[in-house]
């Protein structure tokens, strides 16, 4: 583990499962879900880094510039998530609020080589992070972030800035859009009480925010980030900021665009940051 503080917030990064986000706490209390056990490198837990791309790829059939390439599937017949999220990373530097952190795409059989790295820095009253990814032959790339909060004992509400939600068939885009509606129109800042998602918001505005009683925390992107996928369970959820559409290469294949696929060429760093800043407030009534 690495330990990073400042004043009141303490992070832990775990280099040997993805290079996560393994804890998060300000002022001692906790925001993101702890690992079930000291093995588990799964995806319900911590903050994990998506790369080379984000969400799920139908039938984990990647298809690139006339060619067609077989990925891990992890979820079913579907590819999901990357290929880094379970890795061994190696830390590059530590200081006490600042870490970067690497780990080979080549050595996670990703067919075009490659390098990810990750840089955190904390502070009193935010976390930044940055995503890098460079590669050996030109490919396709999306990055996001998947961290897992905790909803809370008054449960929490999230504000996504969007008008629409993509299609999905089994949780794989079809490429149409949906405006949102009374389930999915988070731009009022809703509770997430009796809201199931597992939703893709395209075009999205920074920031996304997320409340808990007497914390606000306000997930801040700008360019190449502007999909946010949201996603909840009875006792955590997620907002995932991203460069790109899960399925992304599929749907590019068949002529949809904006889906914020990267095409990347050797030489080139494909690089996208987000910046997580929070305050204390009073709740109503008190």
């Amino acid at each position: 583990m690495i330990d990073l503080s400042a004043g009141p917030a303490r992070m832990s990064l775990d280099e040997d499962r993805g290079g996560r986000v393994a804890s998060l706490s300000i002022d001692r209390a906790p925001i993101i879900v702890g690992a079930p056990d000291g093995v588990d490198s799964g995806i319900r837990w911590g903050c994990f880094l998506m790369a080379p791309w984000a969400g799920r790829i139908g039938g984990g059939r990647l298809a690139w510039r006339g060619s067609t390439y077989e990925l891990p599937r992890r979820d079913g017949s579907n590819a999901i998530h990357g290929l880094v999220y379970d890795r061994q990373w190696r830390c590059e530097t530590a200081e006490s609020t600042r870490a970067v952190l690497s780990t080979s795409l080549g050595d996670a059989s990703w067919p075009f080589g490659g390098e990810v790295r990750q840089r955190f820095e904390l502070s009193e009253d935010s976390l930044h992070a940055t995503a890098e990814v460079t590669v050996d032959t030109t490919a396709p790339v999306i990055v996001g972030w998947h961290p897992w909060f905790q909803r809370g004992e008054h449960d929490a509400s999230v504000c996504v800035h969007a008008n629409e939600t993509l299609e999905s068939e089994g949780l794989i885009p079809t490429g149409r859009r949906r405006p949102v509606n009374a389930l999915t129109d988070l731009r009022a800042g809703p509770s997430l009480d009796g809201r199931e998602l597992d939703h893709v918001y395209p075009d999205a505005s920074s920031p996304a925010v997320v409340r808990w009683e007497g914390l606000e925390l306000a997930i801040e992107f700008a360019p190449p980030v502007g999909t946010v996928v949201v996603h909840t369970q009875p006792a955590a959820f997620c907002v995932e900021p991203q460069t790109g559409w899960p399925n992304a290469p599929a749907l590019e294949a068949a002529g949809v665009s904006g889906t914020g696929l990267a095409a990347v060429a050797p030489g080139e760093v494909f690089r996208a940051s987000m910046t997580w800043r929070w305050r204390r407030f009073a709740p109503a009534g008190r």
